[in-house]
């Protein structure tokens, strides 16, 4: 030992040694020759042994021996033991004991490096002389043992050496199995990075866990392209290569975000990842598109893998190969070209109700981008109504619906607005008629209901502009549609201000259909007959407006009839849309209970204001009731602003009701000085 003297240190004639520095030196020194002795005196009577005379008690005592030294630090000594051709049995059989604290020591950041090449050179020769059926559970515990940060620590450092036992096993299928799943649990429980600065920092290692998995499993994938045998071991083994391909697709692959191509420039390890997956998926005879297009089937054209919760890890799984071939195009060029863009949608939105079904914002995000690539391939108005016979043609709109109204980031509720409706723009007009019930019975939300009722009006709109007819937006259609639309959930009772997008939307549809009427009288096949003995035609009846004697009108008893006993008020023109025959029904079912709903409201939050003011004056807070719900404490200040903003709404939805209602008045005063003309 050189001993060498700082500045600070005083002159070596100075220096005062313990006491008993020497008796110390000569313990620790025993201490050593102790650690060594006893594993060395252990070797040495297993070495007159053979193999199968080996006790339980010498697998004890060399354990404890060998783990002395090495907590003590004695490597070198440690290293010559495993060094010595003459132990070569005894390493065999017990040296796997001593992975585990050679391992704990390398994953320790403090070592001195010469101190960690010491230990690499312990580990490789354990690696190298070790029991490989020993030793393959001995590495699986330790990398099961780690959490947090240590998880990829752990699993970087045993993959080679995991690797290099495998190989020397016989019943490879098995302990690649064993491998690999003990590999992929651990890797589930890391976080997966979200952002490229988070990718970039990969601050628990998954990034590289990920391409050393590609690494660790290729040389397996490779010996099965190699072994042409259609052998019992060659079939166990591609079964474990699949299982494992479906749970990198579900794990980490689902959840991943991918940079954007013009980023990543070729670093991107998720995409490397996904595309050695896929490939491998091909290489053992499982290429994705038969995979892909079978999916679903009650009879399948390929066996997949018995797993866990089987049904929802496949689906998940599907989802994620969906998503990675036909929004990132991995591999997409194996797909073949003749697919139409219909029958790609219509295999695609099972995947994508999957995707909805999750609650993370990588897995919402994925699920819209994939319909969003579905549905920009068809045509406008080109969907037929008929595939809302599939389930997840309607269960995917609900599930939009759900993002929209509960999901809390706010770009995935505007990317799911957006996804509604550009779904209802490929619809055909029955489709879109059909959807629209649908989400009206189902949606239970006002902003959503006023979404619809907006897009019925724009159908509408367009109906009435073309000049051939759509029946499902005019006469018997539309006022089916309309009885969803125009009425009241609770009557009068109903909450104005939870309901006042619904209704704003819905007294808008009224007066625009109103003021639409006006422009296309008579534009329905009905006529004006002024003649007295017009005999009954098959299929029609007479209708004669009140007080006439010079005309009639012919009907269609179908159309008489579509509606029950509702039939046309005496002195009203038939219009294109039909709402005139319906104007009863609207004024009981809607207008008349919105007026005593509005005046019942306001009255309720003028008292409210009252109560909140005197309060102000007291300057206590209070509690205000609304809607059966109490309103949370605050300041009197701004439960003024609160009630105030709620006699706002109810004013607005009263200005355009009374809008309305004088459109209709003055309707129906033109259709009666018509009629008396007419007379």
């Amino acid at each position: 030992m050189e001993w060498r003297a700082s500045e600070s240190s005083p002159p070596i004639d100075k220096l005062v040694l313990h006491p008993n520095f020497c008796e110390i030196l000569a313990s620790k020194l025993g201490e050593i020759r102790m650690a060594v002795e006893e594993l060395q005196s252990i070797i040495k009577r297993c070495q007159i042994l053979g193999e199968q005379d080996f006790k339980e008690d010498d697998f004890g005592l060399f354990q404890l021996a060998g783990q002395r030294c090495i907590e003590e630090g004695h490597t070198d000594q440690l290293l010559e033991i495993i060094q010595n051709e003459k132990n070569k049995v005894i390493i065999k059989n017990m040296g796997w004991n001593l992975v585990g604290p050679v391992v704990r020591c390398l994953l320790c950041k403090d070592k001195e490096d010469s101190k960690r090449k010491v230990y690499f050179l312990i580990f490789d020769l354990l690696v190298k002389l070790c029991n490989p059926k020993e030793l393959l559970l001995g590495l699986l515990e330790l990398i099961e043992e780690p959490s947090g940060k240590q998880i990829s620590q752990s699993i970087l450092l045993l993959l080679q050496p995991l690797q290099t036992v495998i190989q020397k096993l016989h019943n490879k299928a098995y302990s690649i199995g064993l491998a690999l799943s003990t590999l992929w649990n651990q890797l589930s429980l890391l976080p997966v990075p979200y952002s490229k600065e988070q990718i970039q920092m990969d601050d628990y290692g998954l990034c590289q866990c990920c391409k050393a998995l590609i690494e660790f499993t290729k040389p397996f994938v490779e010996e099965l392209i190699d072994n042409k045998e259609n052998s019992l071991e060659n079939e166990k083994l591609k079964d474990e290569l699949l299982k494992f391909c479906f749970k990198s697709l579900k794990c980490p692959l689902l959840t991943a975000q991918f940079l954007e191509q013009s980023e990543e420039g070729g670093n991107d390890p998720f995409r490397y990842f996904a595309s050695e997956i896929i490939g491998f998926l091909s290489a053992i005879g499982h290429p994705f598109p038969k995979m892909i297009f079978n999916h679903g089937r009650k009879k399948r054209t390929w066996n997949y893998l018995e797993f866990e919760e089987e049904d929802k890890q496949l689906a998940d799984s599907m989802a994620s190969l969906a998503y990675l071939v036909f929004v990132q195009g991995i591999h997409i060029d194996q797909l073949p070209m003749v697919l139409s863009p219909l029958y790609l949608l219509q295999f695609n939105m099972g995947h994508i109700e999957v995707f909805l079904q999750r609650t993370e914002e990588s897995v919402i995000s994925k699920g819209l981008e994939l319909l969003e690539n579905s549905l920009l391939r068809i045509e406008d108005n080109s969907l037929l109504y008929q595939y809302l016979e599939i389930k997840s043609f309607l269960t995917v709109p609900q599930g939009l619906v759900k993002v929209m109204t509960l999901c809390p980031i706010e770009t995935l509720r505007k990317k799911s607005l957006a996804m509604l409706q550009l779904y209802i723009n490929k619809l055909d007009s029955q489709g879109k008629y059909t959807l629209f019930r649908c989400l009206l019975n189902t949606s239970n939300h006002s902003g959503v209901e006023a979404f619809i009722i907006q897009n019925i009006k724009n159908q509408i709109d367009m109906s009435l502009k073309r000049t051939r007819n759509n029946k499902w937006f005019t006469g018997p259609q539309l006022i089916s549609l309309l009885d969803l639309v125009l009425f009241l959930p609770e009557g009068a009772e109903t909450d104005l201000l939870q309901n006042s997008d619904r209704i704003m939307a819905s007294l808008n549809l009224l007066r625009y259909l109103v003021i639409k009427d006006n422009e296309n009288d008579n534009q329905v096949c009905c006529s004006l007959l002024g003649v007295h003995s017009t005999p009954s035609l098959p299929g029609y009846h007479q209708w004669r407006p009140q007080n006439s004697k010079d005309c009639c009108l012919l009907l269609p008893l179908e159309a008489s009839s579509q509606r029950g006993t509702r039939q046309m008020p005496a002195g009203a023109l038939l219009y294109e849309t039909g709402l005139w025959t319906e104007l009863g029904n609207i004024e009981n079912n809607f207008l008349k209970p919105l007026h005593i709903g509005l005046n019942m409201s306001k009255a309720h939050y003028e008292a409210e204001i009252k109560n909140s003011q005197e309060a102000q004056k007291s300057k206590d807070l209070c509690s205000i009731t609304v809607g059966g719900e109490e309103i949370p404490n605050m300041p009197p200040e701004m439960q003024l602003k609160v009630l105030h903003s709620a006699l706002f709404t109810f004013d607005l939805i009263e200005s355009v009701l009374a809008r309305v209602e004088e459109l209709i008045e003055i309707k129906t005063k033109s259709t009666s000085e018509e009629n008396t003309g007419i007379k």
